[in-house]
C-alpha cells in the first residue's frame, strides 16, 4: 500500500528575504508573521476546496474585521467553546477547524447559546477560522488515506472518484493477506489509540479481503459499494443491520476518532509548506463527545 501519511507540500518554502538588503530586525519581523491570505492560499493548495462535497461549507468562515497577520495557528476537529477559550488564552490568530462551525444559516446570535457564543467570542477577539472538511477527506494523502494506512498492507483505491481527478471520497483497501475480524479490529484499535470500537458481524465469520472506509460518517459514500468490511465512525442501526445481512462486517470507531489522529500529520504538512515562523499546535481540549465506559 502506498505511503500517504505525509502530504508533499504544494511548493518549497519561499525565501522571504527581498532582493535589497534589510536590517536583521526587519528580516525577523518578516519571517515570524504571514498574511492571512497567504496561508489561505497554501491551505487551498494542500486541499483544493473544489474537492469538497457540494453540500459542505468549507474555506475561510470567519474573516476578521482587522487585517490579520498570522503567528499562531490552532488545529482542531470540532470548534467548541472550550477550544475557542483555549485559542483565546493562547493568543491564537487562526483556527483551522476540520468541521465547519458555521454550517446552516443563522437568523440570530444569542449569547445564551453555546454555539452562538463561541462564534461571537471569535469575532470579538479577531480570530480567523478556516475549515477544509471534505476537501481534506478527498485529497490524495488526506484524512481517508491516513485512515487506510491503519487497515494493513494492500492496494488502495478511491471509492467515489471525482471527475477529472485522482481524488474523491472514501477508500477501498484490498488487503494483500485476508484477515479475520478480530485481527483487523485489534489492528485498527492500535492505530487509532482506542480501547474499544463497536462491531457488527454477519452470521458467518468469513475472512476479510476488502475494506471500504470513510472517515466520519460513511454510509452515503458506501452506497453501491460491496466490501467484506465497512470501516467508519458512525452508522445507523438499520444500515449496520443491512450490511451484516449481506454478509459484511462493520467496524465503528465513533465519528471524530476516525479523523482526529490526522491532525498532527496535517500540522507537519502545513508547517513544512509555510516554512519557519508560524507556530502550529493541536488543540488539547478537543475530544470526541461520546465516551464508552
Amino acid at each position: 500500500m502506498r505511503n500517504t501519511s505525509n502530504l508533499c507540500p504544494p511548493h518549497p518554502a519561499r525565501s522571504l528575504r527581498p532582493a535589497n538588503f534589510l536590517p536583521a530586525s526587519a528580516c525577523v519581523c518578516l519571517i515570524i508573521r504571514m498574511k492571512l491570505q497567504s496561508i489561505i492560499q497554501t491551505l487551498e493548495e494542500i486541499a483544493p476546496l473544489s474537492l469538497a462535497g457540494d453540500w459542505d461549507n468549507v474555506g475561510l468562515l470567519i474573516n476578521p474585521l482587522k487585517p490579520k497577520n498570522i503567528k499562531k495557528i490552532l488545529l482542531t476537529i470540532d470548534l467548541t467553546e472550550a477550544v475557542a477559550d483555549e485559542a483565546i488564552a493562547e493568543k491564537t490568530d487562526l483556527i483551522i477547524a476540520y468541521h465547519p462551525i458555521l454550517f446552516r444559516p443563522a437568523n440570530r446570535l444569542n449569547a445564551d447559546n453555546a454555539y452562538d457564543r463561541t462564534v461571537m467570542k471569535l469575532i470579538q477577539k479577531n480570530i480567523a477560522v478556516y475549515s477544509p472538511h471534505t476537501a481534506l477527506d478527498a485529497v490524495i494523502g488526506g484524512v481517508n488515506d491516513w485512515l487506510a494506512d491503519g487497515v494493513g498492507e494492500g492496494e488502495v483505491t478511491v471509492l467515489q472518484p471525482l471527475e477529472n481527478s485522482d481524488a474523491g471520497q472514501g477508500r477501498l483497501v484490498t488487503l494483500n493477506k485476508p484477515v479475520q475480524l478480530k485481527t483487523l479490529t485489534e489492528r485498527i484499535k492500535k492505530y487509532l489509540g482506542l480501547q474499544h470500537v463497536r462491531i457488527a458481524a454477519p452470521a458467518e465469520d468469513s475472512p476479510i479481503s476488502t475494506v471500504a472506509l470513510c472517515a466520519g460518517a460513511g454510509t452515503d459514500v458506501f452506497k453501491g459499494i460491496q466490501a467484506d468490511c465497512y470501516l467508519t465512525g458512525e452508522m445507523s442501526h438499520h444500515n449496520a443491520l443491512a450490511a451484516t445481512l449481506n454478509g459484511s462486517h462493520v467496524i465503528l470507531c465513533e465519528h471524530t476518532n476516525t479523523e482526529r489522529g490526522y491532525l498532527p500529520i496535517f500540522g507537519k504538512t502545513l508547517s513544512k509548506a509555510l516554512g519557519n515562523g508560524v507556530d502550529i499546535t493541536v488543540s488539547e481540549v478537543d475530544a470526541d463527545p461520546i465516551q464508552i465506559k
